[in-house]
Order: C-alpha cells, then sequence, then structure tokens
C-alpha cells in the first residue's frame, strides 16, 4: 500500500514565504542600524543589533544553502544564478565573521555593517526577482521544503542560544 504525501499543516508557511519573511526582518534591522548609526552613545544598543543581525544572517544562508538552493538548482536551468547566490553568501559570511571579531567604535564597522546590508539588499532583490518566480515555475513542493527549512532554522536557532549562552558564562 503506497503512503500518501505528509500534507502540510494548515497554516504552514511554504520556503519562499519564510525566506521573504527574513529578508523583511533583517532590513528592517539594518534601517534600524542605519538611526543608531546617526546617533551618539549608543554602542552598546549597535552592537546588539549587529550581534542580530549576524545571528539572522548565518541560519537564513544555512537553510538556504543546505535545504534550499539544493532544491532549487536541481529544478531550475539557471547555475549561473545559483553560482551567483553562493559567492553572495561567500561575501555576507566574510563581512559577518569580520564583525563578529569587532566592537562597535572600532574603525570601519559601521561602514561594515553598511556594505553587508547593501550586499544583503542586491542579494535579496536577485533571489525576489529571479529566483523564486523560477522556483515557483518549477513546480517544486514549497510547502515541503518549507516544512524542512522550518525544522532546521529551528535546530540552528537552538543550537545558536545554547553557544550564547556558553559564550556569556565564559565572559563571566
Amino acid at each position: 500500500m503506497a503512503q500518501a504525501k505528509p500534507k502540510s499543516a494548515p497554516g504552514a508557511k511554504d520556503a519562499i514565504s519564510i525566506l521573504t519573511e527574513d529578508h523583511k526582518k533583517v532590513k528592517t534591522m539594518f534601517t534600524d542600524f542605519e538611526k543608531l548609526m546617526n546617533s551618539e552613545d549608543n554602542d552598546e544598543e549597535k552592537g546588539a543589533l549587529v550581534e542580530k543581525i549576524c545571528e539572522e544572517l548565518t541560519v537564513h544562508t544555512q537553510i538556504e544553502e543546505q535545504i534550499f538552493y539544493p532544491a532549487v538548482r536541481a529544478a531550475i536551468d539557471d547555475d549561473n544564478l545559483m553560482d551567483e547566490a553562493d559567492v553572495e553568501h561567500a561575501g555576507a559570511k566574510e563581512l559577518i565573521a569580520q564583525l563578529e571579531e569587532m566592537e562597535p567604535g572600532d574603525d570601519h564597522y559601521d561602514a561594515k555593517v553598511t556594505v553587508l546590508g547593501e550586499n544583503i539588499d542586491h542579494h535579496v532583490k536577485e533571489e525576489q526577482d529571479e529566483m523564486f518566480p523560477k522556483a515557483k515555475k518549477a513546480k517544486l513542493d514549497l510547502a515541503a521544503l518549507g516544512a524542512q527549512m522550518l525544522e532546521r532554522k529551528q535546530e540552528l536557532q537552538a543550537s545558536g542560544r545554547a553557544s550564547a549562552a556558553k559564550k556569556k558564562a565564559s565572559v563571566a
């Protein structure tokens, strides 16, 4: 007897909805950073916000690279688009790594956050304008991908919180 394909729970989000929500959330954080950048005596607030930005982007890039991109790459015939997305992720990861080693007030800190935001804006535009429509047209099971991505995202967020707690405990 063949098993029925599991149905997504009512209200479950598909892959593109999850990624689009992440994009909006991070865009808001970059806008908030811009406001902080233009005011004074806010290094602690800036540092906390940049830490959140880096965490969000790290989790987001991992679920894209581990789940979404391989499915899209297999379903569409556009290696150039997918390769460019991989390279853009590598650039973002490099800036994130640099920012994680820095403190607000360090030389080029604000500039690196600004450039990261600009790079992410460009990347998001390409995903939303080019990759997502191709993924939809390819008739990928976006609901099933969304379920996988949500599960992985929760795992990554939980492990990130655990390592952040360890880091704070070792500093205290």
